[in-house]
Parts: C-alpha cells; sequence; structure tokens
C-alpha cells in the first residue's frame, strides 16, 4: 500500500520532518555557573538557602545548561538572589527563556 500524501514516509512534498520532541534542550554551560563559582556558592547552598522545592538535580541542570521550566527557574533566581544578597534578573543567570 502507497504512503499517504504528507506523512513522514511520503517525501514527495519534500518538506522536513518536524521534531514533535521540542528539539534540542542542551544549552551548553549557563552564567549561573560562574556566577555561583566567583562567589564561591556551592550548589547546595542555594538548594540550602530556597524556602520552595529546589533540588539539587534542578541546580545542577541549570547550570550544565539542560532546559529548565520557567517557573522552575524563577525558583533558582529567588534562591541565588537570596544566598548572594544580590538582584539578579533571569536573563543574567540563563542565555534561553
Amino acid at each position: 500500500m502507497a504512503p499517504m500524501p504528507g506523512t513522514n514516509s511520503d517525501n514527495s512534498n519534500n518538506l522536513p520532518t518536524v521534531d514533535v520532541t521540542g528539539g534540542n534542550r542542551e544549552y551548553g554551560l549557563q552564567p549561573i555557573a560562574t556566577i555561583l563559582s566567583e562567589r564561591q556558592i556551592t550548589n547546595h547552598q542555594v538548594v540550602e538557602a530556597s524556602t520552595e522545592q529546589l533540588t539539587h538535580k534542578m541546580m545542577a541542570k541549570a547550570c550544565r545548561g539542560r532546559f529548565l521550566s520557567s517557573k522552575v527557574r524563577q525558583k533558582i533566581l529567588r534562591a541565588v538572589n537570596k544566598v548572594t544578597g544580590e538582584q539578579f534578573k533571569l536573563s543574567d543567570l540563563f542565555t534561553y527563556r
């Protein structure tokens, strides 16, 4: 049986296939890693300072550049601001939106 027109197995229209998984979700080393290391602050200290549910795994992903939801990035921002005593913006910590 011939493939249906418009499906991924039909290349007659020469359109690229769409990646439904969301594409690349790795953004490389993030500024948050540099900010914390310059101030000699560990991920553990940020997790401890947070009054919200923030885990070591979330912090590791943040520094490594794995995509995090907006809500998780906001939690991290509040915890980093608390532990450093400074007022960072999301754009100071992350290179993606």
